[in-house]
C-alpha cells in the first residue's frame, strides 16, 4: 500500500541516496592499519629476530557476493598497505603500476620495507652482479596520495584514469633463469607463495560461499585464502615458465584450473597502456603477492642458509604458527594435483602424523639419465630393496610393505604423480624428480633417502622435505647424515653431476628399516627447520 503513494521522482531519490550512502561507506571505512615491522627486511636482521608474523589481516569470513566499488569517482586514492611481507614476498593491498614501476602511494613510506628486499631488476643472478639487480626508482618508487591524484585524477569526465585488475595477482618477478625448472617451479615458488597467502588468510572457521554458478572443481580445502585469479610473469616469455616434462603447466592447470596466466609480453602491454604523457594512466592491484628470488637472497634463511627462496616466507609463517609443521598446510596443492591425477586423496588433516597402512618405497631410478649410479650399485640397490619388502612381508601381523622402481622418464604425468601420492619413503640420487615429494602426504614413517657422490650435498629436498615433516637422509656410499648433522654449506664435488655415483645397496636397505622400526616404536626426531638456529 506504501508503494502506491511514493511518486516516481521520490522513488528515484531514495534509490540515489541509498547507492550513494553504500559507496560513501565502502569508502570512508577505516584503513587497516599497516604493518608493525618485525626487523625482517634490514640490514640488521637475524634470523633469531623471527617472532612474529608480519601481518594485520583480521580473519573474515568470505564477502558478500556483491563486493565492486566504483572508485572511479572517489575523493581520495587508497593508500597502499601490507599484509605480509618476508624478503622476497611481499603480499601488498591497493599496489599500483604505471610505465613499468611498481608504485606504493602511501604518506608514510617508513612503514615498508627497503624495496631492494621486495624487488630488484630481475636480472638473472650469478655471484657478481649483485649490483645490477639492486633495484632503483624505476622498479619500485613511493608516491603521496596527492601525486596519485595529481598524476592520474579526475580525466575530463572527471574520472580517474586508474584500472583495477580485479582479484588477487600473483607478480612473479623472477627471471626466466629457474623459472622452467619442476623442483624451482612448484617446490620453491609456489610452495613459498601457498605458504605465505595459506599463513596469511587462512581461517579454519570460514565457510565457502554459497554460489549459483556451476561449476565441476571441488572448492580448495583451505577455502579461506583469497581465489588466485592470474599470474603474471613478468620476465618471462611464454616457453620460459615451463619445464621440459611438463609439469609447472600441469601443476597450474590442476591446482588453479581458472588462473590467467599472463607473462612478459602481456605485460609491457599494461607498461605501454601507462608510458603516454598526453593521459597519463596506471594500474591498481587490490591484492597482489609481489615474489622477487634476488630480494629473497638478501634475507638471512635464504641466503645465509637455506639458498631456498621459499624458506623466507615459510620460516616466518611457522615462526608465527599460522602454518603447520606436517604440511597440512600444503594439502589444498596435493589433493588437487592427486585427484586431478585420479589417484585417491585421504587429506584427514590431523594435527599428528598418523601411521600408514602400507609402508610404499619408491626408488626413483634415473639410470638413463645424466646424474646417476654406477650401473652395478644400482642394480644391488634395487636386490636389496626387493629382498627387504619380502622379508618384511613374511611377518604375518606387521604392515605391508611394497617396493616401486620407478622410471619417471617412462610414466606419463598422471602416473608419476599416482606413484609419489601413496609413497612412505621415497629414495633416488639428487635430482628434479625428488620434487614428487611434495605429492606424498607425510606420516610417522615417511621419509626421503637422497644419495650423493660422496662429499656432496645440496638442500634443495633436505630442507623441503623437513618443512613438510618429513625425515631426510643423505647418503654417501655406506654412511648417512641427517638433521643436525647434515653439512653446514652445499658442495658439489667433481662427479656430482656425473654417472659413477657409488652406494651401498644392503647399507640402504638397513637405514630403512631401521628408520620404519623406530617410528614405529614412537621414536620421532625434532625434524622442522623451524627449530634451526642459523
Amino acid at each position: 500500500m506504501f508503494l502506491r503513494h511514493v511518486s516516481r521522482r521520490d522513488f528515484i531519490l531514495v534509490l540515489l541516496g541509498a547507492a550513494c550512502f553504500y559507496t560513501f561507506s565502502a569508502l570512508s571505512s577505516p584503513r587497516k592499519s599497516s604493518l608493525l615491522n618485525n626487523g625482517l627486511g634490514y640490514n640488521e636482521q637475524t634470523l633469531t629476530a623471527i617472532q612474529t608474523v608480519t601481518t594485520t589481516e583480521t580473519k573474515t569470513a568470505f564477502p558478500p557476493v556483491q563486493t565492486h566499488v566504483d572508485l572511479g569517482l572517489a575523493q581520495d586514492f587508497l593508500e597502499t598497505s601490507l599484509v605480509a611481507h618476508a624478503p622476497g614476498w611481499t603480499i601488498f593491498r591497493n599496489l599500483y603500476m604505471a610505465n613499468g614501476t611498481l608504485l606504493i602511494v602511501t604518506s608514510d613510506p617508513s612503514q615498508f620495507p627497503e624495496p631492494r628486499m621486495m624487488t630488484s631488476t630481475g636480472l638473472p643472478g650469478n655471484l657478481t652482479n649483485d649490483a645490477q639487480r639492486m633495484p632503483t626508482a624505476k622498479e619500485m618508487d613511493f608516491v603521496t596520495p596527492q601525486e596519485a591524484k595529481t598524476r592520474w585524477g579526475g580525466g575530463i569526465d572527471g574520472r580517474h584514469r586508474v584500472s583495477t585488475v580485479e582479484g588477487t595477482t600473483l607478480l612473479f618477478n623472477d627471471p626466466p633463469q629457474f623459472l622452467n625448472h619442476y623442483f624451482h617451479f612448484v617446490a620453491e615458488l609456489m610452495f613459498g607463495s601457498w605458504a605465505f597467502l595459506y599463513g596469511a588468510f587462512h581461517d579454519q572457521t570460514a565457510k565457502p560461499p554459497a554460489s549459483a554458478e556451476p561449476s565441476f572443481n571441488l572448492p580448495l580445502i583451505s577455502n579461506s585464502v583469497p581465489t588466485i585469479d592470474r599470474a603474471i610473469f613478468i620476465h618471462s616469455d611464454v616457453e620460459g615458465w615451463r619445464d621440459a616434462p611438463g609439469f609447472n603447466g600441469y601443476f597450474v592447470r590442476a591446482v588453479f584450473p581458472s588462473m590467467t596466466v599472463e607473462v612478459e609480453t602481456d605485460w609491457l602491454d599494461r607498461i605501454k597502456a601507462t608510458a603516454n604523457t598526453e593521459i597519463r594512466r596506471a594500474w591498481h592491484f587490490p591484492l597482489a603477492l609481489l615474489t622477487d628470488r634476488s630480494a629473497a637472497f638478501r634475507g638471512p634463511i635464504t641466503g645465509a642458509y637455506t639458498q631456498r627462496t621459499a624458506a623466507e616466507p615459510w620460516m616466518i609463517m611457522a615462526k608465527a604458527k599460522k602454518i603447520d609443521l606436517i604440511g597440512n598446510w600444503w594439502a589444498s596443492m596435493r589433493s588437487a594435483l592427486v585427484r586431478y591425477a585420479g589417484g585417491e586423496v585421504h587429506e584427514d588433516l590431523s594435527p599428528e602424523l598418523q601411521l600408514p597402512e602400507t609402508v610404499v618405497i619408491t626408488y626413483i631410478n634415473r639410470q638413463g639419465t645424466r646424474r646417476h649410479l654406477l650401473e652395478e650399485d644400482n642394480r644391488a640397490l634395487i636386490a636389496a630393496m626387493e629382498d627387504l619388502v619380502e622379508r618384511k612381508n613374511r611377518i604375518e601381523d606387521g604392515p605391508r610393505w611394497e617396493f616401486n622402481n620407478v622410471h619417471a622418464e617412462q610414466l606419463s604425468l598422471d602416473e608419476q604423480i599416482r606413484f609419489a601420492a601413496k609413497t612412505t619413503i621415497m629414495l633416488g640420487v639428487h635430482g628434479n624428480g625428488l620434487t614428487h615429494l611434495v605429492l606424498a602426504k607425510p606420516n610417522r614413517l615417511s621419509a626421503v633417502v637422497e644419495l650423493f657422490i660422496p662429499g656432496g650435498f645440496a638442500r634443495d629436498y633436505e630442507w623441503t622435505s623437513r618443512s613438510l615433516g618429513i625425515t631426510h637422509y643423505s647418503v654417501w656410499f655406506n654412511e648417512s647424515f641427517t638433521h643436525p648433522h647434515e653439512p653446514e654449506w652445499p658442495d658439489y664435488p667433481e662427479g656430482f653431476h656425473g654417472p659413477s655415483i657409488p652406494v651401498d645397496g644392503p647399507f640402504v636397505a638397513k637405514l630403512i628399516e631401521e628408520h620404519v622400526a623406530a617410528r614405529e616404536k614412537g621414536v620421532l626426531a625434532d625434524n622442522s627447520p623451524v627449530n634451526d638456529q642459523h
